[in-house]
C-alpha cells in the first residue's frame, strides 16, 4: 500500500486520513500537511492513523511535533488508533504505547467520535 495523506473538513475539524507506513521517507509529508492545515488556520487537528500499517520513531516524532505545534496555538489534535487498524492491529497504537508517549495524545477509536465534543477519549 502507498502512502498517502488525504484531508477532509468536519466542521471546526480538518481530518487528515493516513495511510501506508509512516517511516523516515514518509513522515516529512505527514509534517507539512499538518503544517499546512495550521497554516489555514485550523487549530482543531484530527489524524486518523486506523490505515498505518508501520510507524518508526520518525513516525513518532512527527506526531509530537504536530502536538506540539497545534498546542503552541491552543489548538486540539486528537488521534485515531481503533484496537483493529490496518492489517494487524493497530500497530500505531502499539508503538506509542511501548515508546511510553501514548498518554500524551487524546485517542479516539473513530473520525464521528473524534470529531464530537460528547465523547471523551480512550484511556492510556
Amino acid at each position: 500500500m502507498a502512502f498517502k495523506v488525504t484531508d477532509v473538513e468536519l466542521g471546526e475539524w480538518a481530518v487528515l486520513g493516513v495511510s501506508g507506513e509512516l517511516d523516515l521517507v514518509t513522515s516529512p509529508v505527514l509534517r507539512q500537511r499538518v503544517h499546512d492545515a495550521v497554516a489555514e488556520g485550523h487549530h482543531s487537528v484530527v489524524l486518523d492513523l486506523s490505515d498505518v500499517f508501520f510507524c518508526d520513531s520518525s513516525g513518532v516524532g512527527v506526531l509530537i511535533a504536530a502536538r506540539r505545534l497545534i498546542r503552541s496555538c491552543q489548538g486540539r489534535l486528537r488521534l485515531i488508533l481503533p484496537a483493529q487498524g490496518a492489517s494487524d492491529g493497530s500497530h500505531v497504537n502499539r508503538v506509542l504505547g511501548a515508546l511510553g508517549v501514548r498518554r500524551l495524545f487524546d485517542v479516539y477509536p473513530d473520525v464521528d467520535s473524534a470529531v464530537s465534543d460528547e465523547e471523551g477519549p480512550l484511556s492510556a
